[in-house]
This record gives structure tokens, C-alpha cells and sequence, in this order.
């Protein structure tokens, strides 16, 4: 039995605690694709331009870029049961906010104050799953990837069940679900054992002196840009009904759910990490120069099938981040994720501008370069990536630290 399939084994048997944390990280992640098939609805109602909506993704994760900082300054010093909490009470006041917005501004700042409550949520979620876990972190680490690909893929469909109605019900859901899940992780959840050493919010810029992390955070920020360009600009080129909308990026997000959890870690049993990302990310390159160019049915099955290669980067980049260096994991991570979150900022402020600029094609252009980029620093800096994992592997096994896995 390889690894994966006893990871398996042991996810359904986990304590209640576990349940509510990966029940809320659902939800969580939901949060990343929720606006997107209504993101045209939004902009009928607000009466406001495609670039102007698409800043609901760029003061969302440019937040999450920034709080990633303070992650761990904050968790070290009151536990991961409070960070938690008080995560999911930010998400809960400012998605329901959102809902009441009157302008494209405020809806704007609501969803930067989403994007602090997500940080503090998601970078703490998957070290408290690990530490409440029962069968060892394989069925951990599985059980968080399960949920990442079953919010992303479900963010969008309820998106657009409850944004056929109106664009201010999934909001309303949204933080709905979350006070479900502030309730279950109150209710189930004790609180975790603290670090023995309190995190700086310095420590994840220092963690990123490393050679290994900054090359895997420098070529992640390029892949970012591709990932971020597909969620956030292609809903305005598909320009379908919500209901459409959602039904593509759900079938988006169950490829990525499929390639993340079960494809990928065999991929890489058998080829080997840096070439099935290298590989993966031409692939996505190809892929979004064929959304661009192609007609509308040509458009809807490489936006589908982007979700594949999505999930497989995923999965890949998490690892490097976890293995490579060798700072704490919980401190990589927030170093990492802060060099790369600024890509999923930066994507949906200048692919519509770029369109503005150019044409409808040109943003998708710039989207295949920044992959091609992101697998040109895979294979420039393959030997410090390959040596120093290698040489860590060991001081590593023994961590109970974990790394933030969250787009």
C-alpha cells in the first residue's frame, strides 16, 4: 500500500475537532471563487467597469499577502483555537458587509477585511488539523487537500445558485456558513498546543534568504499570475449566465480537486516533482494561449481544463515549500505565501487593464509568459531545489510544523 492510499485509510476516521476545522476550510476556500461567476452580475448592479469589480480579488489577496505576516506572530501568541476563531469572525462580519455594499468601493474594503479573517484562518487550519488528527499527518495533509479542492469547486457553484437571485446572497451564505463553523470549532475544537518559540513577524522575510524557498516563492509568483489571470479575468470572456458560469468553474474545481489529491502525488512517484511541475506549467501556458484564441466553446473546455494542471502545480509548489528549507514550516510558509499572494493581487488589476490597453487576447498572452517564466526558474534553480530538499528531508520528517497550502 503506498502512501497515498494509507493516507486514505485513515481520513474518515477523525475526531469531531478535525471535522469542524476541515468543514470550515471549505468554506474558506469557497470564499476564493465565490464571486466569480457573478462578478458581470456585481458589475450590472454596481454599475461599475470589469476592472473595477475585478479589485474584489486584488484588496482580497494583496490583504492575504500582507496578513500572511502576521499569521504566526498571532497563532504563537494566543493558540490556534483563537486565531481560528477570530479568523472566522472577521469572514463572518465583513461577508455579511459585503452583502450590503451600495458601491463597488466599499464592497472593495469589505472583501480586504474577507482577505485579513481568511489569512488568519487558512494559515492556521491545516497545523491544527495535523495536530488534532488521528492517523498520522498523510490523513491530515489529505483531509486539507480534500477540502481545498471541495471549496474551490464548490465556491463557484454556490456562487451561482444564490447569485441568480441576487449578487448579494452569496455573501450572505458565505458568512452564514462561517458562523456554522465558528459554532462547530467552538463547540469541538480545544485549544492547541503553543509553539516553544514565539514567531517574529520578521521571520518569514528571513526564512526567504534561503535560496531553495526564494526560488520556489519567486517561481510560484509567476505561476500565480497564470492561475489568477484564468479565475478572475475569464468569467468577463465567458460572459455567461451565473448558472453557466458556476457549472464551468465547478467542473474546474473538481479537476483540480482530482489532480491535486490523487493525480499529482503520483505524477511525482514517477517522474519526479520538478519535472511534472516544469512540464505542468507549459502545459498551462499552451492551455490559456488556447482560451484566448480560441472560440467560445474552445474558451469553456480550456478553462475546464486548466483546473487539472492547477491542481497539479498545487500540490507540487506545496511541497517545495514544505521541504525545502530549513526554517520552521509554519515560518516558510508565511514567507512563501506572502512572495506569491501578491501574484493572485496583482492578476486581476492588470489583466483587464491590459485589455483596455490592447485587446481581449493580450491578457492571456501575458498569462502563458508568466508560466513559462515560473518553469524557467524550475529549471535554472533545479539543482538548489533538488540538493537542499534532499539534504533537509530528514530534519524534516520529525517536524510537526506544516506549511499553508491556500489559493
Amino acid at each position: 500500500m503506498d502512501s497515498f492510499d494509507a493516507g486514505a485509510g485513515g481520513l474518515l476516521r477523525q475526531p469531531k475537532a478535525v471535522w469542524a476545522t476541515a468543514g470550515a476550510s471549505v468554506v474558506a476556500f469557497m470564499g476564493i471563487g465565490l464571486v466569480d461567476p457573478i462578478l458581470p452580475s456585481i458589475a450590472q448592479g454596481l454599475h461599475a467597469t470589469a476592472s473595477q469589480v475585478s479589485l474584489l480579488f486584488t484588496s482580497y489577496f494583496l490583504i492575504t499577502a500582507v496578513a500572511m505576516l502576521l499569521t504566526g506572530f498571532v497563532s504563537s501568541r494566543i493558540g490556534g483555537r483563537k486565531t481560528l476563531l477570530l479568523g472566522l469572525a472577521f469572514v463572518v462580519v465583513f461577508a455579511g458587509l459585503a452583502g450590503t455594499s451600495g458601491s463597488v468601493g466599499q464592497l472593495v474594503g469589505f472583501r480586504a477585511g474577507w482577505g485579513l479573517g481568511n489569512a488568519l484562518f487558512v494559515s492556521t487550519a491545516l497545523a491544527v488539523i495535523v495536530g488534532a488528527a488521528a492517523g498520522g499527518s498523510a490523513a491530515a495533509i489529505l483531509l486539507y487537500e480534500s477540502a481545498l479542492g471541495l471549496g474551490m469547486a464548490c465556491g463557484p457553484l454556490l456562487g451561482a445558485v444564490l447569485g441568480n437571485v441576487s449578487w448579494r446572497y452569496p455573501f450572505f451564505g458565505t458568512a452564514t456558513l462561517m458562523a456554522i463553523g465558528f459554532l462547530c470549532i467552538t463547540a469541538f475544537l480545544k485549544e492547541q498546543p503553543r509553539p516553544a518559540r514565539k514567531t517574529s513577524v520578521l521571520d518569514p522575510l528571513k526564512a526567504l534568504g534561503h535560496g531553495g524557498l526564494a526560488s520556489a516563492a519567486v517561481s510560484a509568483f509567476f505561476y500565480n499570475y497564470t492561475f489568477f489571470t484564468v479565475l478572475a479575468f475569464t468569467p468577463f470572456v465567458l460572459d455567461m449566465t451565473p448558472y453557466r458560469s458556476g457549472a464551468v468553474f465547478f467542473a474546474w474545481g473538481v479537476l483540480l480537486a482530482v489532480f491535486s489529491v490523487i493525480v499529482a502525488p503520483r505524477m511525482q512517484a514517477r517522474f519526479g516533482s520538478l519535472k511534472v511541475l516544469g512540464g505542468s506549467l507549459v502545459l498551462l501556458a499552451a492551455d490559456v494561449l488556447a482560451l484566448g484564441y480560441g472560440d467560445h466553446t474552445t474558451a469553456v473546455v480550456c478553462t475546464i481544463l486548466s483546473g487539472a494542471f492547477i491542481g497539479v502545480n498545487n500540490t507540487v509548489y506545496t511541497e517545495l515549500a514544505l521541504g525545502v528549507s530549513d526554517a520552521p514550516r509554519p515560518v516558510a510558509s508565511a514567507g512563501y505565501n506572502f512572495v506569491r499572494w501578491f501574484a493572485a493581487a496583482a492578476a486581476p488589476f492588470f489583466a483587464p487593464k491590459i485589455e483596455e490597453w490592447t485587446d481581449i487576447h493580450i491578457p492571456f498572452v501575458v498569462a502563458a509568459v508568466t508560466a513559462v517564466l515560473g518553469a524557467l526558474v524550475v529549471l535554472v534553480r533545479r539543482r538548489a531545489l533538488t540538493r537542499e530538499a534532499a539534504e533537509l528531508e530528514p530534519a524534516h520528517a520529525t517536524e510537526d510544523g506544516v506549511t499553508v497550502f491556500a489559493n
